[in-house]
C-alpha cells in the first residue's frame, strides 16, 4: 500500500471530521453570540453568570469535560450520544473563547453611533441587533478565524467516545499495518488540507465583510 492508498483510505474519515468541526463550531457560535448579547443588555443579575461561564469553560481541558459528559453523566442516568457529547464539551468551550472575541469586537464599536441611536428612541435591542452586532461580526472575523480553527484541532478528540474520524481510522489502519510513521503523516496532510479549504472559504468571508476603511490583513 503507498502513501497515496494510505490517504484514500484515512479519507473515510474526514467526513466525520467535517461534520464534528461544523457541529461543534456552529455550537460555539451560538453560545458566543447569545453570551455576548446577554452581557451587552447589562442585567446585573445575570452578569455574574455569564462571566462565571467563561471563567470556567476557558479553564476546563475539552478531554476532560468530554469524558465527565460522555462517560459521567450516564452514572447519573443520563446517555449522551457521541456527537452531542463533543457538542456540549467541545461547542461549550469554543464559545466560552467566542464570547470573549465577541465583547473585545462590541467595545470597538464607535459609542457616537449608540448615544446617537438612543437619541433617536431606539430601545437596547433595537441598538444591539442594527448597531452594534453588524459592526461586531466585522471586527472580530481574525478572531473567530483563530477559534474556529482551534475547533478543528482538538476534532480528533472524538474518537474517544468512538466517533470513526480520521484519527481513529488512522489508529485501526497503523494497528494492522505497523507503518505508523506514514499513517500518522497522512493524517497530518489530511488535516492541513481541511484547514487550508476552510481558510479559503473564511477569507472569502472576510473579504465580503470587511469594514470599509480598514487594510486587509
Amino acid at each position: 500500500m503507498d502513501f497515496f492508498a494510505l490517504l484514500l483510505e484515512l479519507a473515510q474519515g474526514v467526513t466525520y471530521t467535517v461534520l464534528v468541526t461544523l457541529c461543534c463550531a456552529t455550537a460555539g457560535l451560538v453560545t458566543g453570540l447569545l453570551v455576548a448579547g446577554l452581557r451587552r443588555l447589562k442585567l446585573p443579575w445575570l452578569g455574574w453568570l455569564l462571566d462565571a461561564y467563561t471563567f470556567v469553560f476557558r479553564g476546563v481541558p475539552v478531554l476532560v469535560l468530554l469524558f465527565l459528559v460522555y462517560f459521567g453523566l450516564p452514572s447519573l442516568g443520563l446517555r449522551v450520544a457521541p456527537l452531542l457529547a463533543m457538542v456540549l464539551s467541545l461547542g461549550l468551550v469554543t464559545g466560552a473563547y467566542l464570547a470573549e472575541v465577541f465583547r473585545g469586537a462590541l467595545d470597538s464599536v464607535d459609542p457616537a453611533e449608540i448615544l446617537a441611536a438612543e437619541a433617536m428612541g431606539l430601545s437596547r435591542l433595537q441598538i444591539l441587533g442594527s448597531i452594534e452586532f453588524p459592526q461586531m461580526l466585522r471586527l472580530a472575523v481574525p478572531g473567530m478565524v483563530n477559534e474556529l480553527t482551534t475547533v478543528l484541532k482538538y476534532s480528533p478528540f472524538a474518537y474517544t467516545v468512538g466517533i470513526p474520524e480520521i484519527t481513529k481510522q488512522a489508529m485501526a489502519l497503523a494497528a494492522t499495518t505497523l507503518r505508523g510513521i506514514e499513517i500518522y503523516l497522512a493524517v497530518g496532510v489530511l488535516y492541513f488540507a481541511i484547514y487550508r479549504l476552510s481558510l479559503v472559504g473564511v477569507r472569502l468571508i472576510e473579504r465580503r465583510y470587511r469594514v470599509p476603511g480598514l487594510a486587509p490583513p
